[in-house]
């Protein structure tokens, strides 16, 4: 369950950093499908990981960017006094989720706590049909609008351009720069086995990458979302996975006092919010623009960029619209174009596409990949972004911390 998968990640954290989970002040975890048992994960997971009772724990939720929130969150805990060290988690099991059954069902389920006959129970039954018996699963449509997020990805690809073509040959480059980054270890650093029953077996790797994967491969598949002519295929859209992720905030003072040389501060950030219904996942080049007018940076300051990649079609309609002049001036509502996010420093470890997509562990798995990309790229700044249901979006800019 996602509380396994988020004391994992903690007991990970803590372990890698030895750090006493006794002088954490706060404890923040996102998730987005919360299971009833352990509606407050946050305190569920610390409290499997070892961390002291006296810590506080809560949890967040923005969809896809709730990771992302805790991070935001904790700092500004930080910058406000009111804790010195937080951490920042996320946490989703897709695998097994909470399935419900209709309306019908749960009301005769409540009543039957209070029947004590054999002919009570029988009575429960009356007016229920086979259709009402059938299981209720989680819904992958906006509430607001009843579209699946898929679909409007194709619309999305139809509107900025992006080609059936382009997002085979970007969801190929996904998962063979991800196959090439755990071919090098350059992803040790960073995961922690999980034990899962029922052998708890380690699971050290991510089960995702197609490394053997190529355009012709692709080509094969058949759209998933608008038939027979849409763009979008399970091949160029990211996976529903299990994940969890951690992160160890505190500000620099309080870093050097512990003896820690922090890997990078994190600058600044902006949320956003758009029309879910034709800019559901457009918000990374709203938020991405905005951050940049704001911080008064170019692309070209920046060294290193992670973006959540939902669909190929997704991503790729992004970097079009941050390379419009009508997008930029007219919509984002900035002084200048921003242009075209350079493919080389984009992802180069992979992203959604290739290593899944657990909704609320995402945001701090690229916070983490940015911070140690740019530790080994010895860049200065990076840029982290993400969409999330609801037409939500984040920006967050990362500064590499001298060494």
């Amino acid at each position: 369950m996602a509380h396994d998968l988020g004391r994992y990640a903690l007991h990970g954290l803590l372990t890698k950093t030895a750090f006493n989970p006794a002088k954490i002040d706060r404890l923040i975890m996102g998730t987005v499908i919360q299971e009833s048992k352990t509606s407050n994960i946050a305190r569920e997971s610390a409290l499997g990981a070892g961390i002291p009772n006296s810590v506080p724990a809560n949890t967040v939720t923005m969809a896809c960017i709730s990771s992302n929130l805790a991070i935001s969150s904790g700092i500004d805990l930080i910058k406000s006094g009111a804790a010195e060290v937080v951490v920042a988690a996320g946490t989703e099991t897709m695998s097994d989720v909470p399935i419900r059954f209709s309306r019908k069902v749960r009301a005769r389920m409540l009543a039957s706590q209070k029947v004590k006959s054999a002919a009570g129970y029988l009575k429960l039954l009356k007016g229920l049909s086979l259709k009402d018996l059938a299981p209720e699963l989680p819904a992958i449509a906006e509430f607001s609008t009843g579209e699946v997020m898929g679909r409007s990805a194709d619309r999305l690809a139809a509107a900025w351009g992006v080609s059936r073509k382009e997002q085979d040959e970007f969801a190929v480059l996904s998962h063979l720069r991800a196959f090439e980054a755990h071919k090098k270890g350059l992803y040790k650093d960073e995961v922690v086995p999980a034990l899962v029953p029922p052998h708890f077996v380690p699971i050290a790797d991510e089960n995702g990458i197609r490394g053997d994967t190529s355009k012709e491969k692709m080509a094969t598949l058949k759209p998933a979302f608008i038939k027979p002519h849409g763009t979008v295929t399970a091949a160029n859209a990211s996976f529903l996975t299990d994940g969890a992720s951690a992160t160890l905030l505190m500000s620099e003072k309080k870093a050097l006092e512990f003896g820690y040389k922090p890997k990078a501060y994190l600058l600044d950030y902006i949320y956003v919010a758009q029309d879910p219904k034709d800019e559901l996942l457009l918000g990374p080049a709203y938020a991405t623009a905005r951050l940049l007018e704001k911080t008064g940076l170019t692309l070209k300051d920046i060294s290193v960029f992670e973006f959540h990649e939902a669909f190929a079609a997704q991503l790729l309609s992004v970097l079009n619209a941050l390379e419009s002049e009508k997008f930029c001036k007219e919509k984002a509502k900035i002084s200048s174009t921003i242009g075209r996010v350079p493919i080389d420093k984009l992802n180069t470890l992979g992203g959604s596409l290739s290593l899944g997509h657990p909704f609320g562990a995402t945001g701090c798995r690229l916070i983490t990949t940015t911070a140690n990309r740019l530790l080994r790229e010895q860049g200065e700044y990076g840029l982290v972004s993400a969409c999330a249901a609801g037409g939500l979006a984040v920006a967050m800019l990362v500064k590499r911390y001298p060494q």
